[in-house]
Parts: C-alpha cells; sequence; structure tokens
C-alpha cells in the first residue's frame, strides 16, 4: 500500500466518524433499531464501532500477537439507552487515537492480523477500520431514514476489499458453506453506472474453479450482471440494499444473484 493510499485510509477513519455523529445529538436516532443488523439499535452499532476502533488501535500500537479480546464491542446489552452527549465524545476520541496511532506507526508496522497475506497490520487495520466505519455509517443513516452518499473512491475501495477478504483460502475453513458457490458457468458482474471517464468501475466474481476469485473487468460477459449508481453497488453487495431495487439492472441469471447474496456476509 503507497502512503498516499494509508493516509487517506486514516482519514477516512475521522472523516467518516463525524459524519456518524451528526446522528448521536438525537436521542431518538439513537434508539432506532437498524434492520441491517438484527437486535442493535443506533447507539448500540455506535458503541461496536467505536470499540472496533479502540481495538484495532491496541493491536497496532502493542503490536500485539495474538487478538485481544472483543467481547467489549461485540456483547452490548449495556448499551440499549445511550446519552447523545457521553457517546458523541467517546466516538469522536476512538477514532482520532486510531488515526494517530496507525500514523505514527507507518504502513509497514507489523502486529497480529486475522489474514496475512493481506498485512502488514498497520494498512490492514486502517483499511478494514476506514471501510468498516463507511458500511456501519450506511447502517446508521439508512435506519434513521436520512440519504447516504460516499465518494467514489471510497466506494470502489470497499467492493475490493470486500471481495478480497471473501476470497481469502481461510474462508473455507470458517464457512465450509461456501463452498456450494462453487460450480461451472457461475460469473457474477457487478457494473457501476455513471462511473468518471477512465474508472474502472466494473468487478467480475469468478465461481467456476476451486476457489472464489474476483477482478476488475471492464467489458467481460458474466452469467448475471448487475448495473447500478456505485453507491447502490456496494449497499447490494453488502447486503444493505435488496437487489431489487429501483435503479438496479439485473441482466441473466437472477437466481446465480440471489445465491450467492445468501451465503454472503458481512458484519
Amino acid at each position: 500500500m503507497n502512503a498516499s493510499t494509508y493516509d487517506r485510509h486514516c482519514s477516512e477513519i475521522v472523516a467518516q466518524t463525524d459524519l456518524l455523529r451528526s446522528l448521536v445529538r438525537d436521542v431518538d436516532h439513537l434508539r432506532s433499531p437498524v434492520p441491517s443488523c438484527p437486535g442493535w439499535n443506533v447507539g448500540r452499532l455506535l458503541r461496536h464501532l467505536g470499540g472496533a476502533h479502540r481495538w484495532a488501535e491496541e493491536v497496532v500500537r502493542t503490536a500485539a500477537e495474538a487478538p485481544p479480546p472483543d467481547g467489549h464491542f461485540r456483547d452490548l446489552p449495556p448499551y440499549a439507552d445511550e446519552d447523545p452527549a457521553v457517546l458523541d465524545g467517546w466516538l469522536g476520541e476512538g477514532a482520532a487515537l486510531l488515526a494517530e496511532t496507525l500514523r505514527t506507526a507507518g504502513p509497514g508496522a507489523e502486529a497480529w492480523v486475522p489474514f496475512p497475506r493481506l498485512g502488514p497490520a498497520a494498512a490492514f487495520f486502517a483499511r478494514r477500520m476506514a471501510n468498516e466505519t463507511v458500511i456501519h455509517r450506511a447502517d446508521a443513516f439508512l435506519a434513521v431514514g436520512a440519504s447516504f452518499t460516499v465518494g467514489a473512491v471510497t466506494a470502489a475501495d470497499c467492493l475490493d476489499e470486500w471481495l478480497e477478504l471473501g476470497s481469502q483460502p481461510q474462508m473455507f475453513d470458517f464457512r465450509p458453506e461456501l463452498r456450494e458457490l462453487l460450480g461451472p458457468g457461475r460469473t457474477l458482474r457487478f457494473q457501476a453506472t455513471g462511473a468518471a471517464p477512465g474508472a474502472v468501475a466494473d468487478w467480475l466474481v469468478d465461481l467456476t474453479g476451486e476457489a472464489i476469485t474476483w477482478r476488475r473487468a471492464p467489458g467481460e460477459e458474466a452469467a448475471v450482471t448487475v448495473r447500478g449508481p456505485l453507491t447502490d453497488l456496494l449497499l447490494v453487495v453488502y447486503r444493505r440494499l435488496p437487489a431489487r431495487s429501483p435503479g438496479i439492472e439485473i441482466d441473466g441469471d437472477a437466481g446465480l444473484l440471489d445465491f450467492w447474496l445468501e451465503r454472503v456476509s458481512f458484519g
């Protein structure tokens, strides 16, 4: 990862968190249920995200050789009714601390990572936490009926990273049912409409071999092609927006798309 991309990820963690904090000041927003994260309201979602920021910061700062405990941002019943003033400051402080630690460490800093092929740790967690913050901002904004938009570079990076994570060989160990996706003729194309001239906003997921693979593949034919604005494609792939939503066009084997979406997920 080059230095400018790393710096963008660090900045994005703070910028996306600040956008989220605009919701925190309304206690009714904090109590709104989050359909894409069953059992959570917006307050719990933000506690999860802020806890993940602090957890990743600890991994990088301490050069941890194993993952620290993560129950504090996964077991969330205590956070059913948040104080907006407390949560606002806590969320902002955690994002700023993570970004500062990442910048101090530099992109090559080593520590434990869940997918060693995607390290070094600092570069991995800068990207992971930037994109995690984007998607959970979508969760919160959609939950309260707010309009969600994100820049093209960030949206494309979210899609790239999601496909990279989903194609790691370890995923078959974690979730053996993913092998059901593999089969002859199974290819899916996600093509962004309205992309800037020269942008390669066109992805192909290939399930025809012994592993899940993907590539940026402008113009390549697939068994099913999904077209729509880049932000909407991002939300479809992350299962935050139904594939059969206004503005989304599906050509080809829609059943394959459904089959794939039923078996892929993001927390």
